[in-house]
């Protein structure tokens, strides 16, 4: 794959600011996104992971705001090494369904009657038992009104191989003084069956954060909600908010000393996400969850979500980085910026 690069001035900035310029790289195995010389984030694309994902990801002040292991391992401040397959930032589901598909190897959900693309499990032998997302194909960056995009064509597959799925994502990129955007326009495709998405909380848009930022430590982040609803650290999982849908929450909090957040922004498009949002770090939007999520508002429900042969699901989420709290990192502005 040939490399190509973007470069335009980023949006929103005040007259006091720096106007860095905004590059997007297309390589072999990632998309590096760039402020000026720093490489503020990279999508990585190579086939050898089981699915795409963005990481690191930096605050305006350099700081990394998402979880570095397993990707790197042993950095200053990391100490947890559990869910291998939480990596950074990531979207999937823990059970996907293709309907008249045989599948000849069981999810590894509990309940689950499909695919399971959340986790990274094996079988004794080593045989991986969970679903693929291969990126299949990059555009080159185009510029947009405020920032750079990127588009990827992805394709998803059975444990055994088979093609189920098809998604084409286009992650666009765009910054302030106080934050870095990071928009997930993602559309699902259903062009080799019907797709059921099945009843389970592990999904789906999902953030790791930085280990310095997990609430479960008393000097932890501090979570708030779009309603603002607070979560003060140390707390244990589930989180109080844990199953309950607001447009964004956010993590805030310091990284070597420096004040530092991330957030979460649901598209106000999509179907309504619950949260599944824990105290070790995890904070991911789930619209799919029904009664068997456990999710407190999903009670008694049991339609699932489905896609029709043929038919296609637009789903849209953010990521947004930021230096300070909640407050001073401007969330709040951030999200109805990303509405628009």
């Amino acid at each position: 794959m040939r490399c190509c690069i973007l470069a335009l001035v980023p949006f929103a900035l005040t007259p006091a600011a720096h106007a860095a310029e905004i590059t997007a790289v297309v390589g072999k195995e990632a998309i590096e996104f760039k402020s000026g010389s720093v490489v503020v984030a990279k999508y990585a694309t190579d086939p050898k992971f089981s699915k795409p994902f963005l990481y690191p990801v930096l605050a305006p002040n350099g700081v990394g705001v998402t979880r570095a292991w397993p990707v790197e391992k042993g950095l200053p401040g990391e100490v947890t090494s559990d869910h291998i397959h939480q990596k950074s930032v990531w979207f999937c589901h823990g059970d996907v369904i293709p309907e008249g598909i045989e599948l000849k190897t069981k999810s590894n959900e509990k309940n689950g009657k499909g695919v399971d693309f959340w986790s990274e499990a094996k079988d004794k032998d080593g045989k991986p038992k969970h679903g693929q997302m291969t990126v299949v194909k990059v555009g080159e960056p185009k510029k947009v009104p405020g920032g750079v995009s990127v588009e990827t064509q992805n394709e998803w597959f059975t444990p055994d191989g088979v093609k189920m799925l098809d998604e084409t994502r286009v992650i666009t990129f765009s910054e302030t003084p106080e934050g870095r955007l990071f928009v997930f326009d993602i559309t699902l495709k259903a062009n080799a069956c019907p797709i059921t998405f099945g009843d389970t909380k592990e999904g789906s848009f999902g953030i790791r954060t930085h280990d310095s930022l997990r609430p479960s430590e008393k000097d932890g982040a501090t979570v708030t909600t779009a309603g603002g609803d607070t979560v003060t650290p140390p707390k244990k999982d589930n989180l109080p908010i844990w199953g309950f849908p607001t447009p964004w929450i956010d993590y805030s909090g310091k990284v070597d000393g420096k004040e530092v957040g991330i957030a979460v922004f649901d598209g106000p498009s999509n179907p309504k996400a619950n949260w599944h949002v824990r105290a070790y770090g995890l904070n991911a939007a789930n619209p799919f969850g029904r009664a068997g999520s456990g999710f407190p508002t999903q009670k008694g429900k049991t339609d699932l979500m489905k896609i029709e042969k043929g038919g296609e699901l637009k789903l849209k989420y953010g990521v947004y980085a930021h230096t300070g709290d909640v407050k001073t990192g401007k969330v709040a502005e951030a999200f109805e910026a990303f509405k628009k």
